[in-house]
């Protein structure tokens, strides 16, 4: 369940990329900042989507984040970010994105409007309905989720069993026993395997052109996932998951949404810039040995092995020796090719160590490779 905005695969990708697909980053952050292990003046490149996961890279000191996008809503929702970051308080940036209860959206909106491009402007001020629901929850994909909650969540498990499985303090144990006593019934596991089918999925959450190399049936992987999240992992400090259950940060958000993190973000959007443009143009643009920090998402899920390998190879081109790539698969498994064995190495170990405690529990797999030194 991706967050990137797969049109930077463009051309291969052929979906509507004129509307928000992703109102905020479906991946974890955490994982992508220590995977990526960006130091001090560091160069990176990250998939806009929402904006989210660039901003976060702020916190690691870089020199400069540069994001790209072919949607030109994504990047207005990565521009409303930074205005936001600007302008309000981080209370307020809270209520702005939906992570908190609001009534005065549209007031916060105008108070950072003025820090827009005339762009990213435009498409607000159309879109004033969209504000009032919050930034973080208007894309496709969120919309997809909301239906979700409210017309199968209900089906399947009551408020207050959806209460206890987010409450704090619960150990591992004592999660494993509620899944399997109160909410693994036959209703969870036959609705769950409806709503996320690639049928449903392709037409109501994701576009159908994404599962184009797609083999399998991908809610029995989900479900299984989904276990993981609610066993394994804490949900009680899975923003994803919170959202996704009740559509709000209750208890957890995101690393870029953090009180801690607000003013070191706030302090270094000067380091930060976006583009509309595919990565496969950026690539080509961009001197040899530059970049020192590879955020893909899980872009490689919608295109050809042929185009991936090509995409990567310029990937390993561009970064500089000791480069970190770091994306996720969700239903397609990408990993360097042997034919790129003398560019790029893996960290698997580190990788299987990070995707165990990925919060965005539904991808298959998370990456990481290195530029060879």
């Amino acid at each position: 369940m991706p967050d990137v905005d797969d049109a930077s695969t463009a051309p291969e990708v052929q979906a509507d990329f004129s509307q928000i697909r992703y109102a905020q980053c479906w991946e974890d952050a955490d994982v992508l900042v220590e995977g990526l292990d960006v130091q001090p003046g560091d160069v990176c490149l990250s998939i806009a989507s929402a904006g989210d996961n660039a901003l976060a890279l702020l916190t690691q000191d870089p020199e400069r984040v540069v994001a790209i996008d072919v949607s030109a809503a994504q990047l207005a929702c990565l521009a409303l970010r930074v205005a936001a970051y600007r302008t309000l308080s981080h209370s307020e940036l809270l209520e702005l994105v939906g992570s908190a209860p609001s009534e005065r959206r549209r007031a916060l909106y105008h108070r950072c409007r003025l820090e827009l491009t005339p762009e990213a402007t435009r498409f607000w001020d159309e879109r004033l309905d969209l504000v009032d629901r919050g930034i973080g929850a208007v894309g496709r994909f969120e919309r997809y989720f909301r239906l979700f909650r409210r017309y199968v969540l209900p089906l399947t498990q009551s408020t207050e069993r959806v209460r206890r499985l987010l409450r704090e303090g619960r150990s591992e144990d004592e999660r494993r026993a509620f899944y399997d006593e109160a909410w693994n019934h036959w209703r969870w596991r036959l609705l769950f395997r409806v709503f996320f089918s690639q049928f449903v999925m392709g037409r109501l959450g994701r576009d159908p052109s994404f599962f184009d190399h797609v083999e399998g049936r991908v809610a029995d992987r989900l479900l299984e996932r989904s276990r993981h999240a609610l066993v394994e992992l804490d949900p009680a400090a899975n923003p994803y998951l919170q959202w996704i259950l009740t559509g709000r940060h209750r208890t957890a958000r995101p690393l870029a949404l953090r009180a801690e993190h607000f003013d070191t973000i706030r302090g270094r959007l000067d380091r930060l810039e976006w583009h509309q443009t595919s990565l496969e143009a950026f690539l080509d643009e961009t001197t040899p040995n530059t970049i020192d920090a590879f955020n893909l998402s899980d872009m490689f899920e919608y295109v050809s092995d042929t185009h991936y390998r090509r995409l990567l190879a310029r990937c390993a081109t561009v970064g500089r020796p000791g480069a970190r790539l770091a994306y996720w698969n969700l239903f397609v498994p990408r990993h360097r090719p042997d034919a790129l064995a003398d560019r790029l190495t893996p960290r698997r170990t580190r990788a299987e160590q990070l995707h165990a405690r990925d919060k965005t529990f539904f991808y298959g797999d998370f990456v990481l490779e290195d530029v060879t030194a």
